[in-house]
């Protein structure tokens, strides 16, 4: 074998999807199980593992995170909560990297949010802030950076993250320090996804895709798989799933010798 699979999914805290009625979909775990598991991924990012309760205290052990452990047999994990927040609101919270080889040197970093105000069924609130996480593994034979994240949506707001970089530009001088091998991958939740593709170009990072919709709600390309120069993507393909509202991105690389 001279190539690696990774995965990349937000998988909305396992709430399926519902042409009618999204937001009142179930929620059903062994749908994200099953979704992620015909992958056969070696890397797996995950978004949006677990739900917010009310009060925005993290539920411990994380449930979810849990149950994806003890199916996914023969992976080691690294998961992390964002820092917690009583104006969470209840979607969904934590990111989750699986390897089928061992993980260490894990990282978290907490991205602030600025204070910007919304209305959130009638209150007034301002958003809560996200995260990077990262880890390192070693596959076939040659270190591999790995970084996770899930930045806020400001279009959702009636802004965008161009006019507040600050999250993302966070998150490229964390990737513009290493020096192998390294995927970044996640939900960065930019509607106009070439700004943040040419940003992080300036870095040496390129997308697996930019062409194909990756989320149901609004036709965004919200989902990326990034990579530096050290690695070559040799296939790569956007799957539709109900399993989410988000398609799973599931990409083949190889290093560059």
């Amino acid at each position: 074998m001279s190539t690696f699979r990774v995965l990349q999914f937000n998988m909305q805290f396992g709430q399926i999807w519902d042409d009618m009625y999204p937001d009142r979909a179930p929620v059903r775990l062994e749908a994200t199980v099953g979704e992620i598991l015909k992958h056969d991924a070696d890397v797996i990012f995950l978004q949006e593992v677990e739900q917010t309760p009310p009060g925005g205290d993290h539920v411990q052990p994380p449930p979810n995170y849990t149950r994806l452990c003890a199916e996914l047999k023969g992976y080691h994990s690294w998961f992390s909560y964002p820092n917690p927040d009583p104006r969470e609101l209840p979607f969904g919270v934590g990111l989750a990297i699986f390897s089928r080889t061992p993980l260490r040197s894990t990282l978290r970093r907490n991205l602030p949010s600025p204070p910007l105000e919304f209305e959130f069924f009638g209150k007034k609130t301002t958003p809560t802030d996200r995260l990077l996480i990262g880890a390192e593994t070693t596959i076939l034979g040659r270190d591999l950076l790995l970084y996770n994240t899930h930045l806020l949506a400001f279009f959702m707001l009636g802004s965008g993250s161009t006019a507040h970089p600050f999250q993302r530009n966070l998150v490229a001088n964390q990737v513009n320090q290493s020096k192998g091998p390294t995927l970044l991958a996640g939900d960065f939740n930019v509607s106009r996804h070439k700004t943040l593709v040419d940003q992080f170009a300036k870095q040496g990072y390129q997308t697996v895709q930019d062409t194909e919709v990756t989320w149901r709600r609004k036709p965004f390309i919200l989902d990326h798989i990034f990579y530096n120069a050290h690695l070559r993507c040799t296939a790569h393909r956007v799957c539709p799933t109900p399993a989410s509202d988000h398609h799973a991105l599931v990409a083949d690389f190889e290093f560059v010798q």
